[in-house]
């Protein structure tokens, strides 16, 4: 059973300054108006993998090999022959072309033959329901996957054999997939990426990827050009069910040699593995049921863990970042300071995602804080590619908005309220109903120092 754990690291951003009422003529222009349509990402922007195929074939095995929890997967396990899936449920009015659009890439990158039917005997149910639902089933899951059940009734029964045990599998058949049907676009959209993705593929999760969803710090949104990679050598023909991970690591280097020639000409860069005591003390700093002072200390433990293993890397980056979230609302410049450290750290691996661009979405709150515009277009401006190539349209109409106050304090006013209006489309994807999108322009507003002096 796979989960895929909230972890409220992302975008909301702590008030620097007194909140006051939002009243420039821009701004009130947009909050007391229908907001425009929403926007969406109409043409995929995959990067190839940037990794040798040496490093790309060591994280296949620990993916398709391993659990998150750690146990040891005798045998490779997938789909045998064409592949079909069905949407069940309380579906929104973005999951059919979003899901249309993520089968149209699993053809087309993966080469995975899957197709979208309506027959009740589908290999994959993809069933839409209320987050209440589950969360009844599982309290931190967003989204989650299950074999051998077709129902989320179905799985309240048979959480507990062993035919929803991953690690018994000898193939796959039947499986369903609960996603939200009351949460933002964006959110239903990441759900399906992910837990399809593992529905096909591996089924861990591992941090010391920079460029997957395959990993717990959700700063990639949608399937990258690695996870392309990765489902197109798993459903490879010379590869089959019930294979060990010694047969598998025997056909990988041949198979990666075929699917990513590119692969074979790049240095490697194996990275250290992650420390379960780092992960468990990053779970603790940012999962649920633990004391914000309890969530504090985790995440000091996890940044020491990073400092002694002497990382360099995008798990360095997430330790300062994870701190300096939960020292926000204590210690205004002790989270800055952590936050300058986490943007130095990441910039190690911009190639590989939009990692940046969520440091700079606190970064450049606290240079408007102040006062100070341009600093904060000098951050904003570099990260808007990054935030829309990779497709998150939470992160984009963020920067967006954050841009449009620090035009503000230069006086560009009408630019200002171009970029704000531009900005709804996209944070209606991202962050949903009308009154979301609301919130999130009054809390970036409120964040100027020249708010209610207009």
């Amino acid at each position: 059973m796979k989960i895929r754990l909230l972890i409220p690291v992302l975008l909301t951003l702590a008030a620097c300054t007194t909140t006051g009422q939002v009243d420039t003529p821009t701004r009130a222009a947009v909050a007391n108006t229908t907001l425009p349509p929403m926007k969406s990402f109409a043409t995929p922007q995959p990067v190839p993998p940037t990794r040798s195929n040496r490093d790309i074939a060591r994280d296949f095995l620990d993916l398709a090999f391993e659990l998150e929890s750690g146990r040891q997967i005798e045998k490779l396990t997938r789909f045998d022959g064409p592949i079909t899936l069905r949407v069940t449920g309380n579906t929104s009015g973005s999951l059919m072309p979003d899901l249309k659009s993520l089968i149209a890439r699993l053809r087309s990158e993966a080469r995975i033959d899957i197709q979208l039917v309506q027959d009740r005997n589908a290999n994959i149910t993809i069933q839409a329901v209320s987050r209440r639902d589950i969360r009844r089933a599982l309290p931190q899951a967003a989204c989650f996957v299950v074999p051998n059940i077709s129902s989320l009734s179905q799985y309240r029964s048979a959480r507990r054999k062993a035919s929803t045990n991953w690690a018994l599998l000898d193939t796959r058949e039947k499986l369903a997939i609960f996603v939200p049907s009351d949460t933002s676009p964006q959110e239903t959209r990441d759900c399906l990426h992910e837990e399809l993705a593992q529905a096909l593929g591996p089924l861990n999760d591992l941090y010391r990827l920079p460029d997957s969803v395959f990993n717990d710090d959700n700063i990639h949104a949608v399937l990258t050009g690695f996870d392309m990679t990765v489902l197109r050598a798993y459903y490879d023909p010379t590869l089959q069910n019930g294979m060990t991970r010694e047969q598998v690591a025997a056909r990988l280097p041949s198979i990666l040699a075929r699917i990513n020639p590119r692969g074979e000409t790049l240095s490697s860069r194996r990275l250290p593995e992650t420390p379960r005591s780092w992960i468990d003390a990053i779970q603790t700093a940012l999962g649920p049921g633990t004391t914000p002072s309890g969530r504090r200390v985790a995440a000091r433990q996890a940044l020491q863990i990073a400092q002694t293993q002497r990382w360099q890397d995008h798990r360095l980056g997430f330790s300062h970042y994870a701190l300096g979230r939960l020292l926000q609302s204590q210690d205004i410049a002790a989270a800055h300071a952590e936050f300058v450290k986490a943007d130095r750290a990441y910039a190690n691996v911009s190639r590989f995602g939009p990692h940046r661009a969520f440091v700079t979405t606190q970064l450049s709150a606290y240079a408007i804080s102040a006062g100070r515009g341009q600093e904060a277009l000098n951050l904003i401006n570099p990260q808007l590619g990054p935030a829309a190539q990779y497709e998150n349209a939470a992160l984009l109409s963020t920067l967006m908005l954050l841009r449009a106050e620090a035009l503000e304090l230069q006086g560009k006013h009408e630019e200002a309220g171009t970029v704000r209006l531009d900005s709804l489309g996209w944070a209606r994807y991202g962050f949903g109903p009308d009154w979301a999108v609301r919130s999130k322009l009054r809390e970036i507003a409120s964040l100027s120092p020249l708010n209610g002096r207009f």
